[in-house]
């Protein structure tokens, strides 16, 4: 079983639909967006939700007005500004600056603090055209996705192995931070989406670093190649460098958005164009 990771370095270069048209061509696979904080895989494949989930990100304290004293205590110690004064001259908490230590909760004289759990954070087992999917929904402001990303890929894995899957494919967050992180530990391969702007070469440059730290094999794509081919030539230059092999160069093509908008991959939606028979050569090229 080999298990794929589709990254960018950012958004917008694509890289979910490259993934779908990915989707339509691989057999016996299961799938995971890894993109917990803006998932968008479930919107194309439109799977059937077999088990849901809650995942606790991180507590929130609340104080419990007929309770506190007014004493003081958590406002003094509360490093992240977290508590305030109203008008009243009550205490409250903002959730959006708590991080959920929990000193004011220990500190507090009468035991009013408590730390409420959020709920608002689901994470999805589904069955689709294209295979199983699992995904997760996260609550605005919440934490800890990268942990989410991580129970994500334990449960493809579980159902990879045990239905006895050829690939796992993982579509990854944006950017380098845990969710990233937590996307690429122990893979076999990544498949780089790249867009030739200058924001897509600089950004792909530093995940490309991150990747170089997990001592990988990692391939690369640039999408909308010809809408500044000038970087391109860059990106292609920078590629060679690195030893990171090009297997794909796809145009700029409005059949990607015209397949979305009839919540279809590329591949299905236009197995003809350009784009499908590029996505082809890419998938024979990655699968080896």
């Amino acid at each position: 079983m080999t298990e794929i990771t589709i990254l960018s370095g950012k958004g917008g270069t694509g890289k979910t639909s490259i993934t779908v048209a990915l989707a339509s061509l691989v057999q016996n696979t299961v799938f995971s967006d890894c993109d917990v904080e803006a998932a968008d895989m479930f919107l194309i494949f439109e799977p059937e939700i077999n088990e849901e989930f809650t995942f606790e990100s991180g507590a929130k304290a609340i104080i419990d007005q007929d309770k506190c004293n007014r004493c003081g205590k958590c406002y003094d110690v509360c490093r992240f500004d977290a508590i305030f004064y109203k008008e009243d001259g009550g205490l409250e908490i903002n959730p959006l600056h708590c991080e959920g230590c929990r000193l004011c909760e220990r500190i507090c004289p009468v035991s009013a603090i408590t730390m409420l759990h959020p709920e608002n954070n689901k994470w999805f087992i589904t069955e689709s055209r294209f295979g199983p999917l699992i995904f997760a929904r996260m609550g605005p402001g919440e934490e800890n996705s990268g942990k989410l990303v991580t129970t994500i890929r334990k449960k493809a894995k579980e159902i990879a192995e045990a239905s006895g899957a050829d690939f796992i494919i993982n579509d990854g967050p944006p950017g380098i931070g845990c969710p990233v992180i937590s996307s690429l530990t122990g893979v076999d391969k990544v498949l780089l989406v790249i867009e030739p702007t200058k924001p897509g070469l600089h950004d792909i440059l530093r995940l490309i670093e991150l990747i170089d730290k997990f001592k990988m094999s990692a391939f690369a794509i640039i999408n909308k190649y010809d809408i500044n081919k000038t970087i391109c030539i860059e990106v292609e230059r920078k590629l060679k460098e690195l030893n990171i092999p090009l297997i794909g160069k796809i145009p700029f093509d409005k059949m990607f958005t015209e397949a979305m908008v009839n919540r279809k991959s590329v591949v299905e939606y236009a197995p003809d164009s350009v784009a499908s028979k590029i996505i082809h050569e890419v998938w024979d090229k990655l699968k080896q």
